[in-house]
């Protein structure tokens, strides 16, 4: 069998994680997505993926009273990290990202706005719950 210069792109996947409006969430989905981006090969990804993905759910958890969900897919080169949440109203991003050093709060969007290729949000229903869902996507170079 000839040999190509090439290997063939990976297969897509998915994993979706759902979860309780608690605190605690947080660390359980930060190490869950360790896990898997460490079991497919992606571990060059884990440590902006964990911060991009810990400012999801903590924003999921914190500002919602409901069920949270976390995503996260691999396709063509390109992870991308989602929360769905119960509250409907869209994400605030910040204007300026240069005033959230001195900032208490709110830091959040302008950290997934700044370390992501790409983020946006739709809205989302799910669980019975009117929502929405942000996302942020990580290119492999």
């Amino acid at each position: 069998m000839p040999e190509t210069d090439k290997d063939p792109q990976p297969a897509p996947w998915e994993y979706s994680l759902y979860i309780p409006n608690d605190p605690r969430a947080v660390t359980v989905s930060r190490r869950t997505l360790r896990l898997i981006l460490t079991m497919h090969g992606l571990i060059g990804l884990v440590d902006v993926a964990e911060l991009l993905a810990t400012e999801l759910v903590s924003n999921a958890v914190r500002h919602t009273k409901g069920p949270a969900a976390l995503r996260v897919r691999w396709s063509a080169g390109v992870l991308r990290i989602g929360a769905w949440d119960a509250d409907p109203q869209p994400p605030q991003p910040p204007q300026e990202l240069t005033h959230l050093v001195d900032s208490e709060d709110g830091r959040g969007m302008g950290m997934i706005q700044a370390c992501s290729d790409l983020w946006g949000w739709q809205p989302l229903s799910r669980f019975g719950h009117r929502g929405k869902y942000v996302w942020c996507e990580l290119a492999v170079a």
